[in-house]
């Protein structure tokens, strides 16, 4: 009875063409959110770093034991086992971070916890929430208020004359010497 209604007005056999767009590939998500940043195709990438300026990232789940070496920038947001060699390039140590390991790069950050020996070429920053229990051996240092820091500290000042005579020696050579005889 109340199912076997017929409609009063004859419906016809196709219905009405609506306009939707075919074959038309989904929009993109934008590229950025509130409090991301963007990212290039390759996720690990962000925009702007250049080919030979690349970070590699260790996400927060996962756990390497051995040697980590290489010729590129490091993010390292899981926990590390063991050394760390990244002779010209420059290590992060994420918040997320458990090193347990020696380090030696170019240059280190540290936000979270790193217990091992460190020697960096250009310098080395312990932030606010970082730790850092071991033996630091670096040209610069920068250790935030609020940061832990055991262990002993050496400035090692023979990069910094490197750089310095390097400099010194291509000012010299790029301005030719004049001389008069009276």
């Amino acid at each position: 009875m109340w199912g076997n209604k017929k409609p009063d007005t004859p419906q016809s056999a196709q219905p009405e063409p609506k306009n939707l767009p075919m074959n038309q590939a989904p929009k993109p998500a934008p590229a950025t959110w509130e409090g991301t940043n963007a990212m290039s195709t390759d996720a690990m990438r962000p925009l702007g770093s250049t080919s030979d300026r690349a970070t590699a990232r260790l996400g927060a789940s996962l756990h390497v034991k051995g040697e980590i070496s290489g010729n590129e920038d490091l993010l390292i947001d899981g926990s590390v086992e063991g050394l760390v060699q990244l002779d010209e390039r420059k290590l992060t140590v994420g918040a997320t971070a458990k090193v347990t390991a020696d380090i030696i790069a170019r240059e280190v950050v540290v936000y979270g916890t790193v217990k091992g020996n460190l020697r960096a070429k250009d310098r080395i920053e312990i932030k606010k929430d970082g730790s850092v229990n071991g033996d630091l051996t670096t040209a610069r240092i920068s250790i935030e208020d609020g940061a832990y820091f055991k262990g002993s500290i050496e400035i090692d000042k023979s990069a910094e004359k490197e750089s310095s005579s390097a400099f010194a020696k291509s000012s010299s050579a790029a301005a030719p010497a004049t001389a008069k005889t009276i």
